[in-house]
């Protein structure tokens, strides 16, 4: 047996979570939100519609959206997103050191 389990942050709904930080993570990388939610096997206009209503729920800013041009447009994360990844891995990291020490105190005995 093994522990499992999903966090989330929550603000009158789900505000923030494992998909969005990886999708984020993804932006941060590629420089698009396309090619981050392509990458995820999600469309575009999910991806989309999911940093709008996370940037109205936390509200700030997540994506800074580049138009088109000579380097083709893309996206990059605010420094506010920044912020927020940073956080929730180390949060992400607590919540796991934590559950596991409660998993072993009632379960660790078990075979």
């Amino acid at each position: 047996m093994r522990i499992a389990y999903k966090v989330w942050l929550d603000n009158n709904g789900k505000a923030f979570g494992e998909g969005p930080y990886r999708l984020l993570r993804n932006v941060e990388r590629t420089g698009s939100l396309w090619k981050a939610a392509a990458e995820m096997g999600m469309s575009y206009s999910k991806a989309w519609r999911l940093m709008r209503n996370l940037e109205k729920r936390l509200n700030f800013p997540l994506l800074e959206r580049h138009a088109g041009g000579a380097s083709g447009g893309g996206s990059s994360i605010t420094p506010q997103a920044r912020d927020l990844l940073g956080r929730y891995e180390k949060f992400r990291k607590d919540v796991q050191a934590s559950l596991e020490k409660i998993y072993k105190k009632h379960f660790g005995l078990m075979k």
